[in-house]
């Protein structure tokens, strides 16, 4: 069974609060975007367990703890299916802010619910892929949401970038999230975002925001560069997505083509 793991962009991010338990709680909108890995899962003729295989983006590290395979234990865990043969081809940029091995994972727990008929819910699925990372439970039913608490609580919404242009840039640059909320003085908005989503788009670029950009752009200008340089092409909305690097811009038509991302990671399209 072949399946997509699709990547996600993030529409504005407010750092509310620092939490007791060390973590924060935020308030984002999760948007699926078309760029993805491609993830396939079968039954294994030759192994007892599992056998993991992986192409595209080089994976460095131990396979046990690659978010793909530490879904494949969660669910082993509680259900009885066959070993399998898993397959990666890796497209979705690390530390770029695009939640790919949390889609994934996520994106493995439904492959094997599927494959195998485990008849588990979505309600549950989502439960279970909480248990691998904040965001993977958003890539269980995979639509826009507004995210509170560390980013899993989720409030459906009715947000539809369906024509718009997306062009995506990552950079060679690696943010780690945890100095980022380390950087970010916790703040709670004066209006919601989730009312300010539902604004005009042309009005975002006035009053949605991402936290991080402030001393993320500070410490690596070049990411502010490239932001700067999307609303200079025509952009309607420009953003660093999550914690960074990547920064993508929101276009209401086709965008003339930049230098400035020559040395960089470019992907786009029209979104769906």
């Amino acid at each position: 069974m072949v399946v997509f793991p699709n990547a996600k962009i993030n529409l504005g991010l407010n750092v509310v609060e620092r939490r007791p338990d060390g973590y924060h709680n935020i308030e984002t909108v999760f948007y699926p975007i078309g760029l993805s890995d491609v993830l396939e899962v079968a039954p294994s003729e030759t192994c007892s367990d599992y056998s993991f295989s992986s192409s595209g983006i080089r994976l460095d590290g131990d396979p046990e703890d690659n978010l793909i395979v530490r879904a494949y234990h969660l669910l082993r865990s509680g259900y009885e299916f066959p070993a399998v043969d898993i397959s990666l081809v890796k497209q979705i940029p690390f530390g770029a802010g695009l939640g790919g091995g949390s889609s994934d994972a996520a994106f493995m727990l439904k492959t094997l619910n599927e494959l195998f008929e485990l008849k588990i819910t979505p309600r549950r699925m989502e439960k279970l892929a909480a248990m691998l990372g904040a965001d993977c439970p958003v890539f269980i039913k995979n639509k826009p949401v507004f995210a509170t608490g560390i980013g899993d609580v989720f409030t459906p919404l009715k947000l539809s970038l369906k024509g718009c242009f997306l062009l995506l840039v990552k950079p060679d640059i690696h943010v780690s999230t945890p100095d980022a909320y380390s950087l970010v003085v916790p703040e709670k908005p004066e209006t919601s975002l989730s009312e300010l989503i539902q604004r005009p788009m042309e009005e975002w670029k006035y009053c949605i925001k991402n936290d991080f950009e402030k001393s993320v752009f500070a410490k690596h200008p070049a990411i502010r560069a490239i932001k700067d340089e999307l609303y200079s092409m025509g952009a309607v909305y420009a953003s660093m997505s999550g914690s960074g690097s990547s920064v993508y811009g929101l276009f209401k038509s086709d965008f003339p083509e930049s230098k400035l991302f020559d040395s960089c990671f470019v992907t786009g399209g029209i979104l769906d």
